[in-house]
Order: structure tokens, then sequence, then C-alpha cells
């Protein structure tokens, strides 16, 4: 059997029944580790926790699952084989409170009702050096427990840099505890040169920022709370100028919605015009609705599918990375109901099970100082990533969506030589 492998680095997916397997075709067993198998134009792709292979029809039974013999030559590969998690995963808020007044964000505790840029947003609190001390300490413990020798720092928010000095102390302190490497998820609107240059010399290596739509669009959209005002043009250039200070990589978000949808092909023609591609990763995301009051009329069936992967495909072509697919993962952070390889502090820090959930009111499920609640305490407020979302289509629906656009971006990705 002649198996092709390359690497993956995808995002976490959901497994779904390969298409094209008919119908009124039984969905096949799942695969162990979380793997996938989809039906491309020309071939099979199976996607492991140990990478991606290109299988044929002799392959695969009628119904979409793998014969014996190939699912034996793949574990015989190390295609199912789980790299071992040796990093401690830590997310902490160094501020709760965001200068951007977004819609949608899942920190809202509702609309603005009066129609402009200020949701009402969770509590505002801000991370100081004694809450970094015990931060670290819950940490140094964790990691123990679990024998994990690095640590990586995401720092979150709100938005992070409204508390910079406490992001710089919370990575040099870090240092000492254990190699670190971070990350960071900001708007960018605050992010100068000068910063930018400090925190990638603590270990900082990546930074996620969010589009919403092309610039009129994101104008409108992702706007100055204070004063409801554009902010394209402050974030494009700001990364322009972290860029040209330090060697900072970029994930760029673009949220698609029915207000966003129709611009997304000239936004990345306008990226790939302002910034350097060769440093950035585009991906593509569907914002929902996490109980805010926010709409999305936009669905994963008609023309979405079409659109995400004719952007892929041009943001390759201009020279960006696109996360590829991969396996079903679980989440370090948020899928062990023990904190075993991660955890999300709030900037006051009481303990959350995800992002998603940080200084949300009756959703702690601990303290650094005391660690995590009994399990019978935390049972409900324990949810993973994407638990709060909700979407007017069924589970399989969305996982038909994501098939069907993880397939298409394999097919051009081995088309182009690029995999």
């Amino acid at each position: 059997m002649s198996i092709d492998q390359a690497v993956n680095v995808g995002l976490p997916v959901t497994i779904g029944r390969a298409p094209g397997s008919g119908p009124g075709a039984p969905a096949p067993a799942p695969l162990p580790s979380g793997a996938r198998l989809l039906k491309g134009e020309r071939n099979w792709w199976f996607l492991g926790p140990g990478g991606v292979a290109r299988l044929h029809d002799r392959h695969v039974t009628p119904e979409g699952a793998l014969l014996p013999d190939a699912e034996r030559r793949l574990h015989e590969s190390g295609m199912f084989t789980t790299g071992r998690i040796s990093a401690y995963a830590l997310t902490v808020l160094t501020s709760t409170h965001c200068n951007l007044g977004c819609g949608y964000c899942f920190q809202n505790t509702a609309q603005d009702q009066a129609g402009g840029s200020r949701p009402p947003r969770i509590g505002r609190s801000r991370l100081t050096s004694d809450t970094i001390t015990e931060i670290l300490g819950f940490t140094e413990r964790q990691m123990a427990a679990g024998g994990l020798e690095k640590l990586r720092v995401l720092l979150f928010g709100g938005e992070p840099l409204l508390n910079p000095r406490g992001c710089l102390e919370l990575l040099e302190r870090a240092a000492d505890i254990a190699p670190t490497s971070a990350w960071m998820i900001s708007n960018a609107t605050l992010l100068t040169p000068s910063l930018a240059r400090r925190l990638a010399g603590l270990g900082l290596t990546s930074v996620q920022v969010t589009f919403d739509g092309d610039r009129s669009d994101h104008d409108r959209i992702r706007v100055g709370r204070a004063d409801g005002g554009a902010t394209f043009d402050r974030i494009v250039g700001n990364i322009a100028g972290a860029c040209g200070a330090t060697e900072l990589q970029w994930t760029l978000r673009v949220n698609v919605s029915q207000e966003t949808f129709h611009g997304v092909d000239a936004l990345i023609d306008r990226l790939a015009g302002a910034l350097d591609p060769a440093r950035c990763t585009l991906y593509f995301a569907r914002i929902g609705d996490v109980g805010v009051g926010y709409a999305n009329s936009l669905l994963h069936t008609g023309e979405l599918p079409a659109a995400f992967s004719r952007w892929q495909r041009r943001a390759l072509d201009l020279g960006f990375t696109v996360s590829r697919p991969g396996a079903r993962k679980t989440c370090v952070t948020c899928g062990h109901t023990d904190g075993r390889y991660g955890a999300v502090v709030s900037a006051d820090g009481t303990l959350a099970s995800c992002w998603e959930t940080a200084g949300k009111p009756d959703w702690e499920v601990g303290t650094v100082a005391d660690g995590y609640l009994p399990g019978e305490r935390t049972r409900d407020r324990w949810i993973a990533c994407q638990d709060l979302y909700r979407y007017d289509e069924d589970a399989r629906t969305l996982a038909r969506f994501r098939d069907r656009v993880d397939t298409a971006l394999l097919d051009y990705l081995h088309e182009t030589g690029r995999l």
C-alpha cells in the first residue's frame, strides 16, 4: 500500500461522515484517536494525530471506512500516535477590560441597548504583582504534578495590552520557573514597535489579531469603545511596525458574518499589499452567538463552503499560510477537568475551565491560591471550547461544512505541491 504523508499542523476540528459516501449509507464507525477520513476529488485523505496521509479507493470501504490492512499500515507508520504533551498551557487575562466595543464578543453580557459601541461586559479587573506570584506558584505545582518541563503562556484579555506592565512582568517572572514561550491574542490597537520588541525579548513568538471583513465593514463593526472610532488602519499599521521591529509571527483571524461576507475577498488582497504574507497565517471563522443577542444569519450551507475554499486558495496563492486540517484533538486546557495540562486564570486569580467563561460570575472552578474546587462542584461549570456557541444548524451540518472545506484545502495543497 502506498501512503503519502505530510506533517499536520491544523487546528482542532470535528469528525464528520466522509462526504460522498451516499445519502442513505450508514455512517462508518468513528476512527480511534480522533482521526478523520475524507473523500477528495481523486483520492481519500486520512487525518490522524500523527499527520495526513493520502489513500486510494482500494484502502477504503464503499461506506467510507478504513479497510483493516490500511488501518494497520497507518498504525505502523505512526499516523495514530498522539505526541507527548511537555508544556503547560497557561492562559492569563492581564486585563478583563477592552478598549473596543464589538457586539459579538463572548465577554459581553448583553448588547448595547443604545445601539452604540459600549455593550456591558464582564467585571473589570487588572493583573497585579501579587496575583502573578500566586499564579506562578499555582503553575509550578500543576507542572510538578503533571511532570511537565516547559511553559507556554497565552496573554489574553479583554485586551491584554491595556495592562502592558502586567504582560511584561508575567513573562519575565515566568522564565524563573520553567523555559517559557508565549503568544498573545490582541486587537493590536495599542501595540507599538517598542512594546513588541520588549515582549518578543521575553519569549513572545506570535500574536493573533482579528479582522471583521474589509476596511469599511471592519471600521463599522470593530470600533473604539469610547468613541466608536475606526480601527482598521491603526491595526494594520501597528502590525507592520511590529514586523519591522521583531521577528514575531502573526495569525490573522477573519470573522465571517452576513455583515462581512462580501468584503473578505478584497480584505485578503488588501492585507497582502500591506503586510508580509510570509509571516502571517490567515484563518476564517464564522461568528457564533454565545447568548449575548448577537445574530449571524449566515449559515454553514449554500455558498459558504465554496467561499471558504476560495478564500483559502487566494490566501495561499498570495503567500499566506493557511492552517492545515487535522485530526480532532482534545484541548489541553479545557479538555481535562482537573486542569492537568493547562489553566485559564482571570486577572484576579480565579480559575475558569475555558477562556469563554473567564471572568463570568458563577463560572469559577477555583482560585490559584486554593486550587481547583472538587469535581462535584465544578461539573456543571466545566465547559470546553465552543460549548457555549449557539447555531441554527445541527451538528451534522456543521461537520459536513468542515469536511467539505478541509477536503478542498487538502486537494488544493496536493495539487499545487504544497503538501
